[in-house]
């Protein structure tokens, strides 16, 4: 199954600790959704905004059990139209949480997704977006 990653789960060494051995990772982007990093991350729709991140396959059964955890077990599976960095359209699952359930700040999340994206060399707006969520100086 092809899943969209846009928080920490971005990085395959994250996943393959969680059992999870992705294949085809692509970096791609998600429009009309917003980034929003509360006590975890999540994205919202949010018309005229690009959320970045990376679409890999994944048994969905890993998947599942990845998002049975308890940290992330609120978050919902959504299917989106993603656009990868090759201009290919492909239909992947996000997993978000329900706005109601976006609380919090994490700025410790923030900077270390901050330095994820910038290693996946996303554009540098969407890493001011991120570095502008931490009131740390990055």
């Amino acid at each position: 199954m092809e899943v969209f990653f846009y928080g920490l789960f971005m990085d395959d060494t994250l996943l393959l600790e969680s059992g999870i051995n992705p294949s085809n990772p692509r970096s791609a982007c998600l429009d009309n959704y917003a980034l929003k990093i509360g006590a975890r991350a999540s994205l919202i729709p949010c018309k005229h905004e690009k959320s970045y991140g990376i679409v890999m396959t994944v048994d969905s059964g890993a998947v599942r059990d990845l998002y049975s955890e308890a940290s992330v077990a609120d978050y919902i599976p959504e299917e989106v139209n993603i656009i990868t960095n090759r201009n290919d359209v492909v239909i992947a699952t996000c997993y978000n949480l329900p706005s109601k359930s976006l609380t919090g700040t994490n700025e410790s999340y923030a900077l270390s997704l901050y330095e994820l994206a910038k290693r996946k060399g996303f554009p540098n707006d969407y890493l001011e977006k991120i570095k502008s969520m931490s009131k740390n100086e990055l």
